[in-house]
């Protein structure tokens, strides 16, 4: 870490910041260790779960859950701002009118094409 060098276009990763690691309040420390302990004790309550010889029913993971819950139901948790909307109407609308006017006037040049009689139109299979 002592020996890393910045790359010249970008900025110093925060996870290598010496910062993080020997300025640290006793009160960060402090809130860090809760943190993983609360970690260790909810993955040895999960492993206990897991390896048990004895289970009968399945096994609730809340993370999982609560991925699942958000895949099925993405509505409630959809926020309407002016980047989505934006979105939405470049890949939803724009595309239906740019589509129907490229059809519309490719047939009507045909169709001016037709009535000039510049417009070969033979029967041709081989194509």
């Amino acid at each position: 870490m002592a020996d890393y060098k910045e790359a010249p276009l970008s900025t110093r990763p925060r996870t290598l910041d010496p910062n993080d690691y020997f300025n640290l309040s006793p009160e960060k420390r402090r809130a860090d260790e809760e943190r993983a302990a609360l970690r260790a004790n909810l993955k040895r309550q999960y492993q206990l779960q897991l390896n048990n010889p004895l289970r009968n029913q399945p096994i609730d993971d809340p993370a999982l859950s609560r991925w699942v819950f958000a895949r099925a139901n993405p509505y409630s948790h959809f926020r309407p701002t002016f980047k989505t909307s934006l979105l939405g109407f470049a890949f939803g609308v724009f595309p239906l009118f740019a589509l129907y006017f490229i059809f519309k006037t490719d047939r009507e040049r045909k169709e001016e094409l037709i009535k000039s009689g510049k417009w070969d139109r033979r029967l041709c299979l081989s194509n």
